[in-house]
Order: C-alpha cells, then sequence, then structure tokens
C-alpha cells in the first residue's frame, strides 16, 4: 500500500480525534457540587453561573437565563442580559419571551409595545395573535384582545389551542 493511501485513515482518524477534544472542551458540565451542601443563594449564583455558560450566545438561552434572574429579584443582572439580546437583530420569537417575561413580572407597560411589535413583524402567526390577544384581555382591554382573537381565528379556526387561550383569559386564565 502507498504511503498516502496509509496516511489518509490516519489523518482522518487525527482530525475526527481533535474534533470532539474541542467540542468535549467547549462543553459546560454541571455536577452537583454546584448547590450541594451551600446555602440557597450560593447554589443559586453558581447555577447561574453555569446557565450563563451554557448560554453561550442563544437569544432565547439567554432571555432564560435572563428570567431567572429579573423574576427572583435581580432586576439589574437580568437586563443586562436582556439589553444584550435586544441589541442585536431580534426576532418576533425574542421580542415575545422578553414581553412574557415582562407581563410575568407585572410590567404590563414595557410588555405591551414589546407584544405589538411582535403583531408588526409576524402578522400571520395565529398562535401569538390568540396568545396576545389574550394578554390583552387579561390587562382589561377587551375590545384589542377580541381584534387580535378574530384575526387568529379568520387564520386558523379549528385551532384547540388557541381555543383555550381564548376562553381561559376570558376566565383570568393566563395562556401557557
Amino acid at each position: 500500500m502507498p504511503r498516502a493511501r496509509r496516511a489518509v485513515p490516519l489523518l482522518a482518524v487525527f482530525l475526527a480525534g481533535a474534533a470532539a477534544g474541542a467540542f468535549a472542551a467547549k462543553k459546560v458540565l454541571v455536577s452537583p457540587a454546584a448547590f450541594s451542601g451551600r446555602e440557597p443563594a450560593a447554589a443559586a449564583d453558581a447555577l447561574l453561573d453555569s446557565a450563563r455558560a451554557l448560554a453561550e450566545a442563544g437569544s432565547y438561552e439567554n432571555i432564560a437565563v435572563a428570567r431567572v434572574y429579573y423574576l427572583s429579584g435581580r432586576k439589574v443582572e437580568g437586563q443586562q442580559i436582556l439589553d444584550r439580546v435586544m441589541a442585536g437583530k431580534t426576532k418576533p420569537g425574542d421580542l415575545m419571551r422578553v414581553a412574557r417575561l415582562y407581563r410575568e413580572a407585572g410590567e404590563w407597560e414595557r410588555a405591551k409595545p414589546l407584544f405589538e411589535s411582535v403583531l408588526r413583524m409576524a402578522p400571520e402567526d395565529e398562535d401569538w395573535l390568540a396568545e396576545i390577544g389574550a394578554w390583552f384581555l387579561l390587562a382589561g382591554d377587551r375590545a384589542r384582545a377580541e381584534e387580535l382573537f378574530g384575526r387568529s381565528l379568520q387564520l386558523d379556526p379549528s385551532n384547540l389551542y388557541n381555543t383555550l387561550r381564548m376562553a381561559g383569559a376570558y376566565l383570568g386564565v393566563e395562556p401557557g
């Protein structure tokens, strides 16, 4: 067997090993040592540090990390993460998640303009129309809610989950 033919499989094995090693080196591993025997605040800090590393540059992932900070009362840290995510090009899904976070925090005035932006960016998304309509109804704006419900039903009049979002909002149940 010529020397070049023997070198190709060896090179392939070497490159595969190097790629696997690089992937493994980047992977963040969380262990019970992050929380075991620690006070709750220290355990949370260690886990949040790991979560931030795991989130990497993912927008949805970083919004999820920000949610824990924000809703636990560490709004400044949470807002810093949100600001970083929102500084780039934001997709409707990013805005939707941030708006939900603000709504969950009881900050309707911050959530409302983000929901409106989602409606402008994705006017044909029947699921978001129904969900955002439910949020408007829960905030006391029945006219806007029913407009959005109607648009959702025009797009998909037989969607079980959107129907439940609408019904729930009339009963004070937040969309899930």
